[in-house]
This record gives C-alpha cells, structure tokens and sequence, in this order.
C-alpha cells in the first residue's frame, strides 16, 4: 500500500460565511473550495464585494465559517477557540496590510520587535532577531529611524520586516501596494517574491492590480461569494528579475 498523500498546507472547504440575519443576511461567501500547498505564491483577486476579503479574514484566522472547514496544517480552524485561533495567528501568520500600521513615534526595530514582545521574548533575543528581519527586506542602518524618516517603501519594508519576525510559515498581504507608487511596488513585489522563493514563506496576496498579481505562482479570481477561477501563472514575474540579477552576478 502507497504513503497517504500528504494534506495541504490551507483547505477551504465549502466555506459559507453569512452576516446578519433574516432579510438583512449577507452571504459573502457561498461555498468556497480552496487548497494552498506549502511554498506557494497565491494572488487572490476579485471586484469589491466579490468576497476575496472575507476569505482572507478567514485565511487568516481572524473569522470563522458560517458553515464548511477550515484546516490549517490538518487542523480544524472552525473548531478553535478564541484564543486557540490567536495563538495559531501568533505561531505560524504573518501580517501586511496596505495601511503600514507602524507605530509613529516607535523607531523601525522596535515596530519590528513589537510581535516578539508579545510574545513574551527577552530583549537581547528580541533586538538580534529585528536587525535580522530589517536586514533581510533591506533596511539595515535604518533601525533606528521614525515613520516619519521613512518613504513610504521603506515603511511597508518595515511592515514586511515585522510580519517576518516570527519567521511565520504563512504571510498574508492585503493590497500591499496600494499606497505606493510603480517603482515602490515593484520592489516591494519582488521583496515578497523573494522570500516565498528564497525562505519558502507561503504568500497569500489579495490585490486589484493584476500586473501585482502577476508575481504569484496561482490567481484565484473570486465573483459572488465563489471562486470563478483558479489558475496557475507559469511565468511569475519574479523570475525575470531574478534573471537580470543572476545575470548580472554572472
């Protein structure tokens, strides 16, 4: 007999997800069906109202299903706790939003530090491992500046560095870019490109802007609470930059 096949990393299954009630229920999702392996790169896409951001929520832990599963790493999300769900977000995601959330008055490392704090990690650990994180997204020399020394690319590069601290299995980004310029996203997309493919950090993107998208390995558009399609990208747009780079270390 043959090795079972081993689980996807993320498995929605016929997720419903429904507010409110009687005449005024909103079904915002309606029946998903979705697997994500570990290492991939998924942009999810959709218009407003599609439901793409009620299933990032869920993906994230941050809601449950009305109806259907949610297995994370074979576990039933659906039937955790509160603070079981919390301290799965706290173990294994990571977090970018488009807002960079950054303390105003807090220095780059200490925004970075801000999720080892909570987790109880003494101060020399915490310092090491936020100068690692600011290095990886290239912000070394910058620990000690203010948001409000920063562009607005270094900032999200901030935001990045904080999500990654805690060397997170799974980095969900919402709309990343969409308060960057071109030359700003595209940095930051080949940033997230490269810590999918050179750290195997699972991304899960939502975005609107498809040439964004185009860095991923899968586009999930959603349409009425459903996945319309879910299609793969054979050429992500990372690998032309990692190309040039390759070509120019050679």
């Amino acid at each position: 007999m043959s090795p079972a096949a081993p689980l996807p990393l993320i498995q929605l299954s016929q997720v419903t997800k429904v507010y409110g009630q009687g005449a005024t229920a909103l079904q915002a999702l309606k029946g998903v069906d979705l697997c994500i392996e570990a290492g991939e790169f998924v942009a999810i896409m959709g218009p407003s109202g599609s439901g793409k951001s009620t299933a990032m929520n869920m993906l994230g832990c941050l809601d449950t299903p009305t109806t259907g599963s949610y297995l994370f790493n074979g576990a039933h999300v659906e039937q955790l706790s509160r603070d079981q769900r919390a301290l799965l977000r706290r173990r294994y995601l990571g977090f970018v939003f488009q807002g960079f959330n950054l303390l105003a008055r807090t220095s780059a490392q200490e925004n970075v530090e801000l999720p080892l704090l909570y987790r109880g990690e003494g101060a020399k650990q915490r310092h090491a491992a936020a100068q690692k994180a600011l290095a990886s997204v290239g912000l070394a020399g910058w620990e000690h500046h203010t948001p409000a020394e920063l562009s607005g690319g270094q900032q999200q590069r901030v935001a990045i560095a904080r999500a990654i601290v805690t060397e997170p299995t799974v980095l969900l980004a919402d709309e990343p870019t969409g308060n960057l310029d071109t030359q700003r996203s595209l940095e930051i997309m080949d940033l997230l490109w490269r810590l999918n493919v050179d750290h195997g950090i699972t991304v899960l993107m939502v975005t609107h802007e498809l040439d964004m998208a185009q860095y991923a390995k899968r586009i999930v558009r959603f349409v009425d609470g459903v996945v319309a399609s879910d299609t793969p990208n054979p050429h992500p747009a990372g690998l032309s930059s990692a190309a040039v780079t390759a070509t120019e270390v050679c």
